[in-house]
């Protein structure tokens, strides 16, 4: 049993994770302070990848990202390298349906933190980047957490979009969505259902993860 597709779902779902980290929680916390006009025009364009079909997210970036189309030509005339139908082209995919969910995670754990406490270090003359750093994140970072872990789930199981831009190359692009489908299609029920289980398996232990980080927050909710 060819074990790439899970070794791929993996470094792109990671890889993925750590690019809307920071990206989500850059966004979220710049939008928080926004007006709440232009906050609500802003939430709804994040948000929107969350709500299209993948294969719609998975077009528009063809659209942009494709051998012929502006970004793709640009990097394949300057680079000689397509952006599409690679591995790594798939993290652009999982990026954005993944962003939204670190994004309002992180925006949810910002707006109930206490900003009592970044005025008082102000008043003793911190920085915003310390008490950003030192005091918003670790009274956020349950919210935070569970944003990626989420995240982190969501793009281990993507299809849609990552099918359209990154395709299904056996030992190059698989993943275990892709190989699951293709695997149906070709009427290998047999290893298809290994795949179905270690994709049950990697998503119990996200969701238990989850429930943990859930469970500690109250915790720490009910002592505070």
């Amino acid at each position: 049993m060819d074990l790439f597709p899970l070794w791929n779902s993996i470094r792109i779902a990671g890889i993925s994770t750590v690019i809307v980290f920071f990206t989500g929680i850059l966004a979220a916390y710049y939008i928080a302070k926004t007006p709440r006009v232009l906050k609500g025009v802003l939430d709804v364009i994040l948000t929107l990848p969350l709500v299209l079909p993948p294969t719609v997210v998975g077009y528009l970036l063809l659209r942009v990202l494709g051998p012929k189309r502006p970004v793709g030509a640009w990097v394949l005339s300057h680079f000689d390298m397509k952006i599409t139908m690679t591995w790594w082209s798939a993290i652009f995919a999982t990026s954005v349906v993944i962003f939204p969910l670190m994004y309002r995670t992180a925006r949810g754990a910002f707006e109930s933190f206490d900003e009592t406490l970044s005025h008082a270090g102000r008043t003793i003359g911190l920085s915003n980047t310390y008490i950003f750093w030192r005091i918003r994140m670790p009274a956020c970072r349950q919210g935070i957490l569970a944003g990626c872990v989420l995240s982190f789930a969501r793009a281990l199981g993507e299809y849609g979009a990552t099918s359209m831009i990154a395709g299904y190359t056996p030992g190059r692009t698989a993943t275990i969505s892709t190989t699951v489908y293709q695997l149906w299609r070709t009427n290998d029920d047999a290893l298809a259902v290994k795949w179905v289980l270690i994709n049950l398996s990697l998503s119990f232990l996200v969701l238990l993860v989850i429930n943990l980080l859930e469970k500690k927050e109250g915790r720490n909710v009910a002592h505070s």
